[in-house]
């Protein structure tokens, strides 16, 4: 029996309006508005597949973990929304051998709406776990280590990030989230949870009086617990204890000699 090729699933993102964000300043797009129609696009370009403003095209991805890159949306700006688009007439693409998982349009339908936590990856729901309801009780924790004797912390998150304890070290942990986030093809999804994650820790602790340095510890660990969650299936314990900075919560946790 002949299998046929697998149809693929294209996605693109949008800011919680509906309207994709390139194309709010020149004729805006509103995905929302148009469910189950077909929609041309506003103002092509005329060299495909070439910009000739910032919106010259529909541009959607089939890697659903890379739908956040390149959409203009303010940076972990959250949340989003994301649809099933169908490409119509002719299209195009920057470069098969760099973006095998993205397409160019002039046409779409826009099929459906579906959950948004999927553009963070195959364990978005957990990733949003974390920033949601884990920070608000984790960041004012690490501000209060920080503070409370900032340079045995700084030898401590130095330690971490060259040697690690019983984990690998910091610095290897983040390398492997950020090539394996890559090569699975979640890098955009990567960058937008280290952001958000981040985000939500420093928001956490505004008025809270912790220091300038204190925030921008706990936004590190912030992000590095988030994108661990994104990873959760893929490291073995030596590499998420790592991200997750477990023995920077260990008084007695030291690396030196």
């Amino acid at each position: 029996m002949t299998r046929t090729p697998k149809q693929p699933v294209w996605y693109m993102a949008t800011t919680a309006d509906g309207i994709i964000e390139r194309s709010r300043r020149l004729s805006p797009v509103s995905l929302a508005d148009a469910v189950g129609q077909v929609i041309d696009h506003p103002t092509p370009c005329r060299t495909k597949w070439y910009d000739e403003t910032p919106h010259s095209y529909f541009r959607m991805v089939k890697r659903v973990g890379e739908v956040l890159e390149d959409t203009n949306i303010r940076p972990a700006a959250w949340p989003v929304r994301l649809w099933i688009v169908e490409p119509l007439g002719e299209t195009g693409n920057w470069g098969q051998c760099y973006y095998p998982y993205r397409l160019l349009s002039h046409q779409i339908r826009v099929v459906e709406e579906t959950d948004a936590w999927q553009a963070l990856g195959i364990r978005g729901r957990e990733v949003l776990d974390v920033i949601h309801h884990q920070l608000p009780q984790l960041a004012p924790r690490w501000a209060a280590d920080w503070d409370t004797d900032p340079q045995r912390m700084c030898e401590r998150r130095e330690d971490w990030h060259l040697w690690g304890w019983h984990a690998t070290s910091g610095m290897k942990a983040e390398v492997l989230a950020n090539d394996t986030a890559r090569a699975r093809r979640e890098s955009a999804a990567h960058w937008w949870i280290r952001g958000l994650a981040a985000d939500a820790a420093e928001h956490t602790l505004t008025d809270t009086g912790a220091s300038p340095a204190a925030i921008h510890y706990a936004r590190g660990r912030a992000a590095n617990l988030a994108n661990a969650a994104q990873h959760q299936a893929r490291f073995d314990s030596y590499v998420l204890d790592a991200l997750r900075g477990v023995g920077l919560d260990s008084p007695t946790s030291s690396a030196r000699p």
